[in-house]
């Protein structure tokens, strides 16, 4: 009798795939701070505006885009170990540093105090500076962080590729992808709270650190998994099944990277970029404008229990959904015998109608605010399984050792999409403001008008998304490096 058979399958996998959850909910965390103390605790002190807000968001996109396109291509430079840790040090360095902006601009402006800071009259020379400045240094800030967040999912994407095989990659990518709601939605029972009762510059040092913790596991921890310890010959087998259905030629040559230039010659990068560059400016406005739509729209701050109870529901939606989005896929491969990419797509189809529901968040708001908290939560449960599938697309044709990168260039793709629905919404936002009663759509005046016009495109974005990468990539078709 074969040992193997007789020893039961170690799996240590799903532990490298809770490290990479813990990972990206320290990263949403971390991007979630701003958001959440910015409208009722720093936008006092620095006379901000929502196009201030939206430039900060709007050019963190940016940083976050360039990054991203280097990202990936240092991670399968550095290795995983390594690049991983690099890069959730950066970040939770340049999330620390934000605490520091308040005490640079008292002394840059001579003021000796945040009394004195709130107590500069609105619109005065003087607000205007504090404004400024304060736009700057948080955008140093903001860029640090985008530079080291730019790694979490190359890093997260390769390792899932390592430690699954392609019919486990989009279950095991929605887990460690529902981090991102997990984090959003830890995120507004603590942090308004940290910022209420010890300043929000100590919201971003206390949330900031917690990835220097995440640290010590992570080097303790991963190997590949044919290096592992803890991983073995039974589960190891599990891990490389896919290899079972290559050509013997195949291993070799997947072990070659394919150059950086070339990567755009493909039409499965394309349509990887498509994918990213529509949606991801979805689900970045979800996250960075949703508290202060609730305090602007509703006049629940964040700090609120109100404003509270609403973001979390939003993002308990969201995480209870978004999970099964990764195994949809799964059921289509195993139930009724489709390939991985074929399931893939027909589940993305699926999910490429939840964001229509976001159309009816601004009109029913007129009743209740938990009506756009709930359908909100629908619309970004449909993001994350979308994006967790999309993500895994990428395994499907790519090889390993390239994985990262072209997971990089679409999170560019992503970035630079955020960049423009949140600099655009910002400066909406605030011209709609100033208009008032003279600016309306489909009925709605002033800004609530606004949030509908974001909200229609939000709306529509997947299902233009899928039409482009259904037509770049009709059919299953690797990349086979020569």
């Amino acid at each position: 009798m074969n040992p193997i058979q007789t020893t039961k399958m170690t799996n240590f996998r799903w532990v490298i795939c809770a490290l990479l959850f813990c990972a990206t909910t320290v990263n949403y965390l971390d991007r979630q701070v701003l958001s959440l103390t910015w409208k009722d605790f720093i936008a006092p002190e620095f006379h901000w505006n929502d196009a201030h807000y939206g430039m900060i968001t709007g050019f963190f996109s940016v940083f976050y885009a360039v990054a991203c396109l280097f990202a990936g291509k240092f991670v399968d430079w550095m290795g995983i170990k390594k690049g991983y840790l690099w890069a959730i040090f950066i970040w939770s360095l340049g999330a620390c540093m934000h605490a520091g902006c308040g005490w640079v601009t008292m002394e840059v402006e001579g003021l000796d105090s945040i009394e004195a800071l709130r107590a500069v009259e609105a619109g005065s020379t003087m607000a205007v500076a504090i404004a400024t400045l304060s736009v700057w240094l948080f955008l140093v800030c903001r860029a640090i962080l985008a530079l080291g967040e730019a790694g979490n999912f190359p890093a997260a994407i390769k390792v899932t590729a390592e430690y699954f095989p392609k019919k486990d990659r989009a279950f095991a990518t929605s887990i460690f992808n529902s981090g991102a709601s997990v984090g959003a939605l830890a995120a507004p029972l603590t942090i308004p709270v940290l910022a209420k009762h010890f300043g929000w510059e100590m919201a971003f040092i206390i949330i900031g650190a917690i990835g220097f913790v995440w640290m010590f596991f992570w080097a303790h921890l991963y190997e590949k998994p044919e290096n592992s310890k803890r991983v073995n010959k039974a589960e190891l087998i599990y891990i490389n099944q896919d290899e079972k259905e290559e050509p013997a030629s195949a291993e070799a040559k997947e072990e070659k990277t394919i150059p950086f230039m070339q990567c755009f010659k493909y039409k499965q990068t394309w349509s990887f970029v498509v994918g990213k560059f529509f949606t991801d400016g979805v689900w970045w406005f979800y996250l960075f404008w949703a508290p202060a739509y609730f305090s602007d729209q509703f006049g629940y701050e964040s700090s609120s229990t109100m404003g509270m109870a609403l973001i979390f529901v939003l993002y308990l939606i969201v995480t209870i959904l978004s999970i099964y989005g990764g195994y949809l896929p799964k059921l289509f491969v195993e139930k009724k015998g489709m390939g991985p990419y074929a399931g893939r797509m027909r589940a993305m189809l699926i999910f490429a109608f939840f964001p229509l529901f976001a159309l009816f968040a601004q009109p029913l708001g007129a009743n209740s605010a938990w009506f756009p908290a709930i359908i909100i939560g629908l619309a970004g449960a449909g993001h994350q399984a979308w994006s967790a599938n999309l993500f895994s697309t990428i395994g499907d044709m790519f090889p390993k050792s390239t994985i990262a990168t072209i997971t990089g260039i679409g999170a560019m793709a992503g970035g630079i999409g955020s960049l423009l629905i949140n600099l655009g919404a910002g400066e909406l936002f605030t011209y709609a403001e100033g208009m008032g009663s003279a600016f309306s759509f489909l009925g709605m005046e002033g800004k609530p008008g606004a949030y509908m016009i974001v909200f229609c495109i939000c709306a529509v974005a997947y299902l233009l998304a899928w039409v482009i990468m259904k037509a770049l990539v009709p059919k299953y078709k690797p990349i086979v490096v020569e």
